[in-house]
């Protein structure tokens, strides 16, 4: 059987990226999300993930932001400490785990942090991104060069031929980062409204089951 989780980055870190998400799973095919607890909007997020239950949610482990915050990430024991941090705050906000754990900006995927993230994560029981629990795709983004727009990526089109050519079987995720332009500091504004409309078109869902691939969330896979 072919699964696949459709699963945003940055909830909670502003309020249109917030809507975005909430619009891409009541509306379309998103069916998870990784939320920022150093978010501007974290507490809107965790309000929107209550109204929307089936909308799984895990941590986005963050210490850059939009705004390049300082971080000394060469420092073992304060990146431990950190995720130790950002992980009493998700369950303080949620009263409860994370379904998975990745990171903003892929932090955690450096060379010399993947083992420590394996050995934080471990004990939690839940996927970790690049621990090939889930197989994780990342190839619908807008912006594969510094500033350049390129929204071909993040199309139906794009989609479809990803759903074709890159699930396989046993679990899949799709990495996503909708939203909409409202005030945010971000070089990534225009590419998320795109997002937001490929991921709300009703071919997806047509397509996803066409192909007999099911779409499921990181609730489902714990």
């Amino acid at each position: 059987m072919k699964y696949l989780i459709v699963n945003a980055d940055d909830f909670g870190y502003w309020p249109s990226v917030n809507r975005g998400i909430v619009d891409c799973h009541a509306r379309g095919v998103l069916t998870s999300a990784s939320l920022m607890v150093t978010g501007h909007a974290v507490a809107e997020a965790i309000a929107l993930s209550g109204e929307h239950p089936r909308l799984s949610v895990g941590l986005h482990f963050d210490v850059w932001g939009e705004d390049e915050r300082s971080f000394p990430t060469a420092d073992l024991g304060a990146v431990r400490d950190e995720f130790n941090r950002q992980l009493d705050e998700f369950e303080r906000l949620l009263g409860r785990l994370p379904t998975h754990v990745d990171s903003h900006r892929h932090v955690h995927r450096d060379e010399h942090l993947f083992p420590l993230f394996q050995e934080l994560v471990e004990p939690l029981g839940v996927p970790l991104r690049g621990d090939h629990k889930v197989a994780y795709v990342g190839g619908f983004y807008a912006q594969w060069e510094w500033k350049k727009t390129q929204l071909e990526y993040v199309s139906v089109q794009h989609f479809e031929r990803m759903l074709r050519e890159e699930v396989a079987d046993g679990w899949t995720e799709f990495g996503c980062h909708p939203g909409y332009v409202d005030g945010m500091r971000s070089v990534y504004l225009a590419e998320r409204e795109a997002e937001v409309r490929t991921l709300t078109d009703p071919r997806l869902r047509r397509t996803i089951d066409d192909l007999g691939i099911r779409l499921a969330s990181y609730e489902d896979y714990t």
